[in-house]
């Protein structure tokens, strides 16, 4: 099954069995701004710890199952990762090369907000990371590099130019795929978290203090499909409410993100196989048009629900396309996927209307 499908049916395997029983009831049925504005309300106030207790509360949300420190700049999940570090006794620390220590590096970076509570010690956007890395990526936005890269971390993340970023042209750092989705949820949270509390922020390279940048939306909303929520996510949320007695709901309901921060395109790097579509308008209340790169070649149209099910299929040959279906009120996943690979998704809404 297809990534794309297990992006939602995710949702219904092992995530919603974790959620406090009525913990989202008053979210239910709202979307766009209700919807964030309601999630803020659930997760506002939540249990401040020191900044110097992040050290410790690592050892319970950030430990791998071998016992030592889940740093997603260094980690390789599908290989052997070129250093790994040991709580307490790893702690930065000076550093002059990767592996030699990790510290606390906060994904909405600390200048934006003043190294103000409670936001400097908020679990959902600070990790323990390589203090070589953190350097590096410093308070650079985060997108997908081009050729122009200036650094590669031992794990393969990136320091570039920012390729195929919509207005912004500046430097980006971009993780590994594997956990491209866990840094676009994250902030997420951060700015549903401190929506409408942000008057003291500063800008930050891809927001107007907690408000992302349309660019950055729609790199991020890329990410969070290309890599759905994972087990170590689930289990972080878990842990973190069991500090803070707050959750993200982005890990819990993926679903939501798209609502709250609806993209313009699909933010994934291009690649061999990556196929270029723009989807307009969206969300919609009647039809639609997609326009694709696909150069009279023919392919695919298939259309998801939230529960995974596909509601539509079709395939054609022109580059631009109107569509019409008879669809509910609802989030929708698109793939286009042409006969020799290529391929590509992204998020429909539809509105409220006809």
């Amino acid at each position: 099954m297809k990534k794309a499908v297990l992006f939602f049916l995710c949702i219904q395997s092992y995530v919603w069995a974790q959620i406090p029983s009525g913990y989202y009831n008053s979210a239910q049925g709202l979307t766009g701004i209700p919807l964030r504005q309601a999630l803020h309300n659930i997760i506002d106030n939540h249990t401040s710890i020191s900044y110097n207790a992040l050290w410790t509360a690592y050892q319970t949300t950030d430990k791998k199952t071998n016992g030592k420190v889940w740093d997603m700049y260094s980690d390789i999940p599908s290989g052997t990762p070129p250093y790994q570090f040991t709580f307490i006794s790893d702690q930065c620390g000076n550093y002059v090369n990767e592996g030699d220590c990790y510290n606390r590096e906060h994904v909405w970076p600390q200048s934006a907000f003043n190294s103000d509570p409670p936001m400097v010690s908020d679990l959902f956007h600070i990790y323990p990371t390589d203090g070589k890395v953190n350097g590096i990526r410093s308070n650079y936005a985060f997108g997908n590099t081009g050729t122009t890269v200036y650094n590669t971390t031992m794990n393969g993340s990136q320091l570039g130019i920012c390729d195929n970023c919509g207005g912004f042209s500046g430097v980006a750092f971009e993780p590994i795929d594997a956990y491209k989705g866990d840094i676009a949820r994250s902030i997420f949270y951060m700015s549903t978290r401190y929506y409408t509390e942000d008057a003291s922020w500063n800008a930050a390279a891809f927001a107007n203090k907690a408000e992302l940048y349309q660019w950055a939306i729609d790199i991020l909303i890329g990410w969070h499909h290309l890599d759905p929520v994972s087990q170590k996510e689930t289990d972080r949320n878990n842990d973190v409410y069991g500090i803070q007695d707050n959750r993200n709901p982005y890990i819990d309901h993926p679903e939501w993100a798209d609502s709250v921060f609806p993209a313009t395109a699909v933010g994934l790097k291009e690649s061999a196989t990556a196929l270029s579509f723009s989807l307009y308008p969206n969300p919609s209340t009647g039809s639609f048009r997609i326009h694709t790169d696909t150069n009279g070649e023919e392919y695919s149209v298939t259309l998801f629900n939230s529960l995974g099910e596909q509601v539509l299929k079709e395939k054609y040959a022109t580059a631009e396309i109107s569509l019409e279906p008879l669809l509910p009120e609802g989030i929708y996943l698109i793939r286009i996927e042409t006969a020799n690979g290529k391929s590509n998704t992204a998020t429909f809404i539809r509105a409220a209307g006809n």
